[in-house]
């Protein structure tokens, strides 16, 4: 890679991967993010809530969410399920319904494995289109994570 392009010609694909070790096993882990009653307990950043949600955990069924942050209007989220392989492997797109000009249709690929002590959850997430968009997502799954964790105990 030379200044950002690839030998290609072609600009590298922006990707963000997050790692996270959670004192839950794999099965209780996945429910949480298949599980619609316990999804909007803790999804989102910091005082974030989730006034409406659609989601059935299906491959090819459709979701959508609605964010409300602590100030200004709500925004919505959706995508379709790709791979659900309980309680290994979640794939889905993730696009924004109102999108910012520099959004573009995701893909999310969590995987869940077993360590001692409960489960090692790896969050793919690509390809987004500025590194703005990139570190947004980072900062919205590390505070979503987060949550998620104290709602785990």
């Amino acid at each position: 890679m030379i200044d950002g392009v690839t030998a290609r010609g072609r600009p590298p694909v922006l990707r963000l991967q997050l790692e996270r070790a959670f004192a839950a096993p794999p099965e209780r882990l996945f429910a949480a993010f298949t599980d619609p009653e316990h999804l909007r307990h803790w999804w989102g950043p910091d005082g974030f809530t989730i006034p409406s949600l659609h989601l059935e955990a299906r491959e090819g069924a459709d979701y959508r969410i609605t964010m409300q942050p602590p100030e200004g209007d709500a925004f919505h989220l959706r995508g379709t399920f790709r791979v659900v392989d309980p309680p290994h492997r979640l794939v889905y797109t993730f696009s924004w319904e109102e999108p910012d000009p520099d959004d573009q249709e995701t893909l999310v690929t969590l995987t869940f494995d077993r360590i001692d002590d409960g489960t090692c959850l790896v969050l793919d997430q690509e390809p987004f289109k500025t590194a703005a968009r990139r570190e947004l997502h980072h900062d919205g799954w590390t505070e979503t994570l987060e949550r998620l964790a104290l709602r785990l105990g």
